[in-house]
């Protein structure tokens, strides 16, 4: 049966279409055309609990449901991973009107 999962980073959500035996190197290679890094390159990790996703592993066997937020963090020059960076709608409204920003 197909599921879908929003993999975040920044500010960018991207909604993969799925099925609960997917490994997660299936959905690297899924995001690897939108993101323009290989699979290599690309970290998933659960947000509420800072679990890297492994590879081998499927969707159903990280207890990963439909609808899941999952963490993308891409390598970066120096061989380490960027941070979690997860802008979310109410942190950017709230700093546009900090700033006094109208729209």
């Amino acid at each position: 049966m197909d599921m879908y999962i929003r993999i975040k980073r920044d500010k960018t959500t991207y909604f993969i279409r799925c099925k609960a035996s997917d490994k997660i190197l299936d959905i690297k290679e899924k995001l690897q055309e939108l993101v323009d890094k290989p699979a290599k390159d690309q970290r998933l990790i659960l947000p509420g609990t800072g679990e890297v996703l492994d590879d081998s592993k499927t969707l159903a066997d990280q207890k990963i449901d439909t609808d899941a937020v999952v963490a993308l963090t891409l390598r970066k020059d120096d061989n380490e991973f960027e941070e979690v960076n997860i802008v979310r709608p109410s942190d950017f409204y709230q700093t546009r009107d900090a700033e006094g920003a109208s729209w």
